[in-house]
């Protein structure tokens, strides 16, 4: 009996001292404003400015992994923040969701997600756990930012504005 509640004293001491998992934060925007014309176009002159604006918001925010479709307007809606923070865009498939929230799970450090106007509701949806919570934005909506945060007690999403920042 003395061995049966030492052993389940040790295997209770060894399980509250594996490593749980760190905080994280994960960012996920729509690509900037972008110009009219064109299958892939580039940002307006507005939208560079958004993009600057989004580097100057995640400055000091300890981004480790940035991901983007490969357009672009998501490209570069994501390149002042690369540059800033000595980063390289990793590209992902917009049409894989599933794939892409298994590496922001398994990336470690907080992360910048530029996706569009069809794929960061459901991105986020993945974290809060409800396919139907955050919809497609309109095309004229780029001022959202979901900030998800995962840590020891779970995830959870707030949809922010760049004038929160």
């Amino acid at each position: 009996m003395k061995n049966l509640i030492l052993l389940s004293l040790v295997l209770l001491f060894l399980a509250s001292c594996s490593p749980s998992p760190k905080p994280k934060t994960i960012y996920i925007v729509r690509h900037a404003e972008k110009q009219l014309e064109g299958d892939d176009p580039e940002l307006a002159q507005v939208g560079q400015i958004r993009a600057q604006k989004l580097a100057q918001i995640l400055s000091d925010k300890n981004i480790e992994h940035i991901y983007s479709t490969n357009y672009i307007r998501t490209k570069s809606t994501a390149k002042p923040t690369a540059d800033q923070q000595e980063l390289e865009i990793q590209v992902y498939d917009p049409r894989n969701h599933d794939e892409l929230v298994e590496k922001l799970k398994a990336d470690e450090g907080n992360i910048l997600v530029v996706g569009h106007s069809n794929t960061v509701g459901h991105i986020a949806n993945y974290f809060v756990g409800d396919a139907e919570k955050y919809k497609d934005l309109e095309d004229i909506e780029y001022d959202f930012i979901y900030v998800v945060t995962l840590d020891a007690n779970g995830s959870s999403v707030e949809r922010k504005t760049y004038k929160d920042y």
